[in-house]
């Protein structure tokens, strides 16, 4: 993501990055964008109050951060999403919180899992019957549908799988484990034992190399919030921010 932010002609002076704690990309991110005021956005529950001492420790969250529902409106050049939104249960609601946050003409830039994500473990449960391994994750071309119903401008969506390997199952596993819990409502109920894990690493194909792989289908989006414009109807109501920002594009001398 952070080689992408080339795309953006004029460097963001204040930037929100979205549940920065889970996204891990702040160095990343101070890195493309020196110059600018970075601020975290994170989940009510990430906020260091919120934590036991020893969770704040290990996960070290911004003492300075803001939570969704209090972070200025207009205000951001870029609003960078790493690697969080697959966790929404609502990312039309998110993405509504990006546009809001944003000036007009600032960026959004996020990055997700994309459904045919561990698409190897899928088929294993499928085939065995062993329930979901977790949410379906959105398909890019209907993320980039929810930008434009957000209002969002030219939204650009692609993606890429990676495949991680392991030469170690149990590694494995504590990997997989750490992105997340299986948080389907039809997950099974119960306890797994210790013989039906060593069964699906048995059906788990492994490669030629003799090492397990799992894909992960990484989705990348970017857009930008255009100017407001006023739907012609009998009542049309506009707010009071986009208001003002009709009143100063109107006041601007026009470049030739």
């Amino acid at each position: 993501m952070a080689e992408r932010l080339s795309i953006v002609k004029q460097p963001p002076t204040q930037v929100l990055d979205w549940w920065a704690t889970s996204g891990g990309g702040a160095q990343s991110l101070r890195a493309a964008c020196p110059r600018a005021r970075i601020r975290a956005v994170e989940p009510a529950g990430l906020l260091p109050e919120a934590l036991p001492s020893w969770w704040e420790r290990l996960r070290r969250p911004s003492r300075s951060a803001w939570t969704e529902d209090a972070v200025p409106a207009a205000q951001a050049h870029l609003v960078w999403a790493n690697m969080m939104l697959h966790w929404a249960i609502d990312p039309m609601r998110v993405m509504q919180q990006w546009h809001q946050a944003l000036a007009v003409e600032g960026f959004v830039m996020f990055s997700c899992f994309g459904p045919d994500t561990l698409r190897e473990l899928r088929t294993v449960f499928a085939e065995q019957g062993y329930g979901p391994i977790g949410v379906d994750f959105v398909d890019m071309h209907d993320l980039g549908d929810m930008l434009v119903r957000t209002g969002f401008a030219d939204p650009v969506m692609d993606m890429e799988t990676l495949t991680l390997t392991w030469d170690d199952s149990t590694r494995m596993l504590s990997e997989l484990r750490e992105l997340g819990h299986n948080l389907h409502p039809q997950r099974f109920a119960g306890l797994r034992t210790p013989r039906w894990r060593d069964r699906w690493f048995e059906l788990l194909a492994r490669r030629p190399d003799g090492r397990w792989g799992l894909s992960f289908e990484i989705v990348y989006g970017h857009a930008y919030k255009p100017v407001p414009r006023v739907r012609v109807t009998e009542q049309a109501h506009v707010s009071l921010d986009d208001m003002r920002t009709m009143v100063r594009r109107a006041r601007s001398p026009v470049r030739e």
